[in-house]
């Protein structure tokens, strides 16, 4: 076997195990417990469930808002919270603004006392404005959120609900997005199977990350991040299960926010990612964790960012391979595929919104993102501000 065989079938072989031998595996994990957990209850009457809980039992809880020029959304925010189902007497609110150059700050400053507290500090990135707010908390629970994301009015009673069990340490909500014809065409169905992925790994124990927009905390869980995190919802629960702590995953808990209007926004905000994503590795790795969530770790996010190196590795050693028949069919289906995608570049740009194209182009990008995301992370200096994109 030729070295451009090997690097061929190793890059094949670790794609197909990322997208589907993974999900496979974790579908057949996921159901054998949840038929144990069935027969538990039918034979011992435990339920394990999470329920809804009276308001005289709810906990108290602290929501942090970090805004940094968020005018556009702020107000609606603001309404937003004084919407939310919870018992005004139990829930504080406060909302850090990191040194906003718009009208955040005139925002605030009209807020009324007893609905807010809000803290002015000069610009010193996301984890400072999160220490600060965590600093101010008067409550047991931590809630997270963002300037621009909008709860459901039931979201934060479901997100606690589960912190009636004392080993629960991070519960993590869903975030959906309201989007342009453009952005629901090229993202729903990958939201749909990556909701799909984390509520299994949450039900075997498995979540490792979260949505910084909608994210509950145990108080004793939380660890000041440092200076240049730039994924706090992926440190933070990282943090809380080396604390020992469970951290799930609740799709119920639903929060919205605005998704980039274009693919080029999206690629922007996944380019971010990806660099946050490659300047955090190194938490995850120095972290005692359990077998099972290590493994899952690794095949469900590392395995991701390393996709794109693996599609050009295979591309170009396949075109090695031409002269033999047997490898003709993996190039036609690869060249199908980069013509998919181009295909939904060209519609994309003449305004013809071809959902299946589009979603060919989505699938391209997206993957490039992570690779432009891990040649700038090499390359440009690290920093933990941040900035919408459009």
């Amino acid at each position: 076997m030729t070295s451009t065989v090997l690097i061929f079938w190793i890059s094949f072989i670790l794609i197909l195990y990322t997208y589907v031998i993974y999900p496979g595996i974790l579908f057949f994990a996921y159901a054998f417990v949840q038929l144990r957990r069935d027969i538990d209850y039918l034979t011992r009457r435990r339920n394990r469930r999470a329920g809804r809980r009276r308001d005289e039992d709810l906990p108290a809880v602290t929501m942090i808002v970090p805004v940094y020029n968020e005018e556009e959304h702020l107000e609606e925010k603001i309404e937003n919270v004084r919407q939310m189902s919870y018992p005004r007497e139990k829930l504080q609110v406060i909302f850090v603004s990191d040194g906003s150059t718009d009208r955040s700050t005139a925002i605030l400053e009209r807020l009324d006392e007893s609905g807010a507290e809000v803290i002015f500090k000069e610009r010193g990135g996301k984890p400072s404005a999160l220490n600060a707010g965590v600093a101010r908390a008067n409550n047991p629970i931590l809630i997270f959120s963002d300037g621009s994301t909008l709860f459901k009015a039931d979201a934060v009673r479901m997100l606690v609900r589960h912190f009636v069990n004392p080993e629960v340490g991070v519960v993590c909500g869903s975030l959906q997005f309201v989007a342009n014809v453009e952005s629901k065409q090229t993202e729903g169905v990958y939201w749909k199977y990556e909701s799909m992925l984390r509520l299994m790994e949450s039900r075997l124990g498995a979540t490792l990350t979260a949505s910084g927009a909608i994210y509950a905390l145990r108080r004793e869980a939380w660890m000041p991040l440092s200076a240049d995190t730039v994924l706090d919802d992926f440190v933070t629960p990282v943090n809380a299960r080396t604390k020992g702590y469970r951290v799930l995953y609740d799709p119920e808990a639903v929060a919205h926010d605005f998704a980039p209007s274009s693919v080029k926004g999206e690629f922007a905000r996944r380019v971010r990612i990806a660099m946050g994503s490659f300047h955090s590795l190194g938490t995850f790795l120095k972290a005692d964790l359990p077998g099972f969530t290590r493994f899952a770790f690794l095949s469900h996010k590392l395995m991701r960012w390393i996709v794109p190196q693996l599609l050009l590795l295979m591309v170009i050693s396949n075109a090695f391979l031409l002269n033999r028949r047997f490898y003709w069919v993996f190039f036609a289906v690869q060249s199908a595929f980069y013509l998919w995608a181009g295909a939904g570049f060209l519609f994309q740009k003449s305004m013809k919104r071809i959902r299946f194209a589009l979603v060919g182009y989505f699938l391209l990008a997206m993957n490039l993102a992570f690779l432009v995301g891990l040649v700038r992370y090499l390359t440009t200096k690290k920093e933990a501000m941040w900035q919408r994109v459009s």
